[in-house]
């Protein structure tokens, strides 16, 4: 069974995660939320597409012999921001949201952001966890972020404040306060922040194109 397209950005729990990963739990599928950069570098592709086709297929069998299936979107791929040489041509997701499955809009029309796991051969996976945005709801910091700055900073940890106070425990380390400050995951350090290492090896969240000495904030205060 396939999940029904969703639209609109915080009300439906189903749409929250497909914006944003976030606290959730539909039967078997729960996701942690994840700072854009996070996922950026978690991810070992990340496109910008539009997927065209979408259909049931099988997938092999279970250890039982039963047939696995999954979606498979046909994509057009606009722009690989990080992954193989080869252009992706297709996506597969679980065939419902309780497993992590996705929906996309399969007209061609509405522009993704979509981060995932490698198969191989021009495919990838994604699941309700992966980062996956229309493109038109990213910040315009955002989507500079993707070609550079989210990679100069993956070797930096990006750690969620639930609830003040908190600390960062190391020097690479960046305190990511939306939920505290904004109560929401897609607050002001989501959008328009990264976490970069410095000369000296340590990590704090920079803004805009200027040079780093110039942006970069205090840990503890964006």
């Amino acid at each position: 069974m396939r999940a029904a397209p969703v639209s609109g950005l915080l009300a439906p729990v189903a749409l929250l995660v497909l914006l944003w990963p976030s606290d959730r739990f539909c039967e078997a599928c729960s996701c942690s939320p994840v700072h854009p950069q996070q996922a950026f570098c978690n991810a070992d592709i990340v496109i910008r597409a539009k997927a065209i086709i979408g259909k049931e297929v099988n997938s092999g069998s279970d250890v039982y012999g039963n047939p696995i299936k999954r979606i498979q979107y046909e994509i057009k791929q606009l722009k690989m921001f990080k992954g193989p040489d080869k252009d992706i041509e297709y996506i597969f997701t679980a065939p419902s949201s309780a497993v992590c499955g996705v929906t996309l809009e399969t007209a061609g029309k509405k522009e993704y952001l979509i981060a995932g796991k490698a198969e191989g051969d021009g495919k990838m996976h994604i699941t309700l966890c992966d980062f996956i945005v229309p493109w038109d709801s990213l910040s315009p910091t955002q989507k500079k972020n993707l070609n550079q700055r989210y990679e100069m900073g993956c070797e930096c940890k990006i750690s969620r404040c639930p609830s003040m106070p908190c600390f960062i425990t190391s020097q690479d380390e960046c305190l990511w306060t939306d939920w505290v400050t904004e109560k929401s995951i897609n607050g002001r350090q989501a959008k328009h922040y990264a976490c970069i290492k410095r000369s000296d090896g340590s990590c704090s969240w920079y803004r805009g194109s200027a040079p780093p000495k110039q942006e970069f904030l205090d840990i503890q205060d964006p």
